[in-house]
C-alpha cells in the first residue's frame, strides 16, 4: 500500500503529475462522448471553470506556472495500448464492446485541445473551446488538477509527522463511515468522487477501503482508471451536459421544450438496461416528468441530483404509478451531497418502495473537514460546465436555484418554456 503521507512530503522536492491517464476520468464522460461523437460531432462548445465558493481564492493559493505545467502534461497524454484493450474488450453493464470501433479509433488518436488561462480577482478563468467530443474530456481532469493543487498548497506548509497524523486521521474518519454503512441492510453504493477528490492516491485508497469494508454492497467506481487497475465495475450513465447543449442548439421555444427528450431518444438507441437512467432535473424534475413521453416510463430508473431528494423520489414514484409502472422494480440513484447520515436516512425512507443505489462523491474522496487549522482542506464547490454551444449560451435551472447557471434573460426564458415557478433554495454542500 502506498504511503500517501510520504508521497505528499516528496511533492516538495519533485513535480508529480496529477493526471497520468486519459481514462483517469468518470465513466459517464466516455459514454456521453461516444454519443456526442455519433450524434453531434461538429458542435462547437466552450467549457469554463466556475468556483461557486468565492471565499476560496484559487489564484492566490495555486501557482500559475505549476497549474500550466499540470495542464500541459494532460495535453501530452495519449491512450495506452492497455487502456485501449480494456475499453475495447471489457464488459460494461453486461455489454461487450460498449465502445464502437470508430469511436475507439478516434479516441486512440486524441490530443486534448488547447486551454485558455487567466487570473481575475483572485480566481482562475480557465476555458476550453473546440469540437464538443474533444473539449468535453477536459472537464474531469481540469477539476482534479485544481482540487489537488489547492490541497498541495495547504499540505506544503505541513511537516512530515503532521502529514502522517493528518492522513491517519483521514483514514480513521473514512473507516468509521464504512463501519456505519455496514449496518445498512440492502445498501448499494458506488464511488462518484473523481471530480472533486483530494487526490488520485486518496481516491484509490478510499475505493479500496470501501471494497474491503463493504464487500458486495460496494458496486463499483466512476473512475475508469481505478476500475481498470482494481478490476472493479465502471459505473456511470449520463449528465446535465447533454440536455444543456442540446437545448442551446434549439432554434425555437418548441424545439427547446423537446431538447431534453431528444437527448434521451438518442441515448435510447445506443443503450439498454441499467444505462437507461433518467436525469430529470436540468430544467426541473416535475415539469420534465409531466411532459415526458410514455416510453420513458419504461426506462430502468432515475437519478436524483438536486433539490429535496425525498420530494424528487416521491414525484418519480407517483409518475411511475400514473403510467402503470411498478415503482418497486425501478432504480433510484441518489448522488447529491451525500454523506453517511443522509445515505442511511434515504435508504430507510424508501426501502421496499424502490430499488436504491447511491453515488457517493466529494464527502467520500475529500472529507478532511475538521482535520486542519482553519479547516483549510475542507471541500468546496468547483465545477467545469459547458457555457456555450455554437455561440449560444447554455442554461441549467436545476431543482435547486443555487445550482442554476446562465444569463439572466435566458434563465427567465427557460423557466417560462419549462414551466418552472418558485423553487426552494438549498445550500450547495459540495
Amino acid at each position: 500500500m502506498v504511503d500517501i503521507a510520504n508521497r505528499v512530503w516528496n511533492h516538495k522536492w519533485k513535480i508529480d503529475p496529477i493526471v497520468r491517464s486519459l481514462i483517469d476520468t468518470d465513466f459517464y464522460k466516455l459514454l456521453m462522448c461516444q454519443s456526442v461523437f455519433r450524434n453531434r460531432p461538429d458542435t462547437q462548445v466552450t467549457f469554463s471553470l466556475i468556483n461557486r465558493t468565492k471565499s476560496i481564492r484559487l489564484a492566490d493559493l495555486i501557482d500559475e506556472g505549476e497549474l500550466r505545467e499540470q495542464l500541459d502534461h494532460i495535453r501530452s497524454l495519449r491512450l495506452t495500448r492497455g487502456e485501449s484493450t480494456w475499453l475495447r474488450g471489457n464488459t460494461f453493464y453486461g455489454k461487450r464492446q460498449m465502445f464502437r470501433p470508430d469511436f475507439m479509433e478516434w479516441f486512440e488518436n486524441l490530443q486534448l485541445p488547447p486551454y485558455h488561462l487567466e487570473k481575475h480577482d483572485g480566481q482562475y478563468e480557465l476555458t476550453f473551446e473546440g469540437s464538443w467530443p474533444e473539449v468535453m474530456l477536459w472537464e474531469i481532469p481540469a477539476l482534479a488538477v485544481l482540487m489537488e493543487l489547492r490541497g498541495r498548497a495547504v499540505l506544503h506548509e505541513m511537516k512530515r509527522f503532521e502529514l502522517q497524523v493528518l492522513y491517519a486521521r483521514g483514514m480513521t474518519k473514512l473507516w468509521e463511515k464504512v463501519e456505519t454503512l455496514r449496518q445498512i441492510d440492502g445498501l448499494r453504493l458506488a464511488d462518484f468522487g473523481t471530480r472533486r477528490r483530494h487526490s488520485f492516491l486518496w481516491q484509490d485508497w478510499c475505493v479500496r477501503a470501501l471494497h474491503e469494508g463493504l464487500g458486495d454492497n460496494f458496486v463499483g467506481t466512476s473512475n475508469c482508471l481505478i476500475a481498470k487497475n482494481r478490476d472493479l465495475e465502471a459505473i456511470g450513465t449520463n449528465a446535465h451536459e447533454l440536455p444543456m447543449v442540446y437545448a442551446a442548439l434549439a432554434d425555437t421555444d418548441e424545439e427547446l421544450a423537446q431538447a431534453p427528450y431528444q437527448v434521451l431518444a438518442d441515448w435510447h438507441e445506443e443503450h439498454s438496461g441499467n444505462l437507461r437512467i433518467i436525469l430529470p432535473d436540468t430544467y426541473g424534475t416535475e415539469g420534465f416528468l409531466d411532459r415526458a413521453p410514455d416510453w420513458l416510463a419504461g426506462w430502468t430508473g432515475i437519478r436524483i441530483d438536486s433539490g429535496d431528494p425525498v420530494k424528487g423520489t416521491e414525484t418519480a414514484i407517483r409518475w411511475w404509478k400514473e403510467r402503470g409502472e411498478d415503482p418497486t422494480k425501478k432504480l433510484v440513484i441518489f448522488s447529491d451531497g451525500l454523506d453517511v447520515d443522509k445515505i442511511a436516512e434515504l435508504q430507510a425512507h424508501f426501502a421496499g418502495r424502490v430499488r436504491i443505489s447511491f453515488g457517493w462523491g466529494t464527502l467520500l474522496t475529500n472529507d478532511f473537514r475538521g482535520l486542519t487549522d482553519g479547516d483549510a482542506l475542507a471541500p468546496f464547490s468547483l465545477v467545469c460546465k459547458a457555457v456555450s454551444a455554437n455561440g449560444r449560451p447554455t442554461v441549467k435551472l436545476s431543482d435547486n436555484p443555487e445550482k442554476a447557471m446562465g444569463p439572466a434573460d435566458e434563465i427567465a426564458r427557460y423557466k417560462r418554456v419549462f414551466g418552472v415557478g418558485e423553487q426552494e433554495r438549498m445550500e450547495v454542500v459540495v
